[in-house]
Formats: structure tokens, sequence, C-alpha cells
């Protein structure tokens, strides 16, 4: 199928936004190992390569675009379940990590590139706007964990938020399964990683720990 190539309605540029997102997440799923050119991305999106350019300013930036829509999905969940009215529990949080950050098998992958040589090809300006949006969304929902978690003192749920993900990128990134994922061609999502496990327990020990260690 090949899209127009101008879009001049905010809805139909935020659609064509979203197909070439969507268009680089299907070619990374499909050879995790690589990173696909403009030309491919444009190509799978059903675009002319130049509609990308306009949109993204390189590869680079299209993995930082589609790593932030990943963690912004993270941050919605999390916050909406932390402003809902029920009552929450840890593992209820940690659900919600499970389901938007260690399940999707782009998630970390895409961490670990975004915050490698993927930022070299990131304009200064951009990188730093991508860092005020995540500051944003991360201190929003430590204030939320802080209201929910009377152990939590100020400042406290955005530490949590920050160590539960250098736990998962930092066991994510040792695992042989991380390894194994970079050379398959296609992710079998239906069979989760024995890393997974691991996490898990590793994630329930660090929340519930602080929790009991830091006075009400």
């Amino acid at each position: 199928m090949v899209i127009k190539q101008r879009a001049v309605h905010v809805q139909d540029k935020k659609e064509r936004h979203d197909a070439i997102l969507d268009a680089t997440a299907r070619l990374l799923t499909r050879a995790p190992e690589r990173v696909a050119s403009v030309a491919e991305v444009a190509e799978e999106a059903g675009l002319a390569k130049g509609t990308v350019y306009l949109y993204f300013r390189g590869k680079e930036a299209l993995l930082m675009a589609l790593h932030e829509r990943n963690v912004g999905a993270f941050f919605e969940a999390l916050i909406a379940r932390l402003d809902a009215a029920a009552p929450l529990t840890v593992a209820d949080v940690l659900d919600i990590v499970r389901r938007h950050m260690i399940e999707p098998p782009l998630f970390l992958l895409l961490a670990t590139r975004c915050f490698g040589a993927t930022q070299q090809g990131i304009d200064p300006s951009s990188l730093l706007a991508f860092r005020q949006r995540m500051t944003g969304r991360l201190q929003q929902a430590g204030v939320g964990l802080e209201r929910r978690f009377s152990g939590l003192a100020a400042g406290g749920g955005v530490a949590l938020l920050r160590h539960s993900y250098a736990l998962v990128l930092g066991l994510w990134q040792m695992s042989p399964s991380s390894k194994e994922l970079a050379k398959r061609n296609g992710i079998d999502a239906a069979t989760p990683p024995p890393m997974h496990d691991d996490l898990d327990r590793a994630l329930a020990a660090l929340w519930r720990g602080t929790l009991a260690s830091t006075p009400a």
C-alpha cells in the first residue's frame, strides 16, 4: 500500500508520523540485529524516502522516537493506575512494568541502543528535549508513587523508578537471552525467556526492600 506523499491536516500528519514508526518497529522486529536505513523504512511504510525525512532527520532519530513512544506507553499506564481510585499494591505496579517494559520485545533493545551510540546521531537540541520530556513523565509518576505508598519520602518515587529501570536494563544486558534476541530473525513473544523470572524476583525484592526500609 502506498500512502499519499503529502499530509496537510494535523491528524494526517500524526497518522503519517505513526505509520513511519510502525514501519520502523516491524523492520526492527524482523531483524533486531541491525538498524534499518531510512530508505528501507520508507519502502516498508509505502512512502518516498524524502517524506520520511520530513518527519525524522535520520535513522537515529527514528529509533529515539520509537523508544519514546514505548516509554510513553509505560508512563501512561502507570500514571493512569496511580490516579485511579482502586487500591494499589506493589504487585500491581510490577505487573505494569512487566507488560510495558519487559515483555515487549523491542523495549529493552531500543533502550540499550538509544542510550548508547544512537545518541551520537541526534542533534543536541532534540536530545535535550527528549530528556526533558522523559524527566517530566518520571517526576509525575514518582510523585504518584509517593502519594500511593506512604513509605516513600519526597523524591523516593523517582529514585525507585530510576533504580528499577537500571536493574531491568542491566539484567537484560547481562542475560544470554538478550544476546540471542539480537541474532534471531523474528521473536516468539508467546514464549517469554527465562530472564523474565529473574527480573520479576529482582524487582520485587527491590520494591519491597525499599518500602520496608523507609519509615512511613
